[in-house]
């Protein structure tokens, strides 16, 4: 089932902070504004949503562009693992 993902970014003191994350099932997947994972079953999307809020939690970004290419960059490459 593929899945778009979105999170909650909200600025701190050493820069912005990503979390809350969420993976919605689509049958339109839009990958110009956002990021959209496959996953085979409910269980594999909250292991890789616990995966993003723990790689995440603790990094912070200088704009929103960064965050969001981070997470993109990141759901991509946990995908080309599964896949190989």
């Amino acid at each position: 089932m593929m899945y778009q993902l979105s999170w909650t970014t909200l600025p701190g003191l050493r820069g912005l902070a990503c979390s809350e994350f969420r993976a919605l099932p689509t049958a339109s997947p839009d990958n110009e504004r956002g990021v959209t994972v496959e996953c085979a079953s409910e269980a594999e999307r909250d292991v890789l949503l616990a995966q993003l809020e723990a790689h995440f939690g603790p990094q912070r970004f200088l704009n929103a562009a960064a965050a969001f290419d981070a997470v993109r960059d990141f759901a991509i490459s946990l995908a080309a693992r599964k896949g190989s």
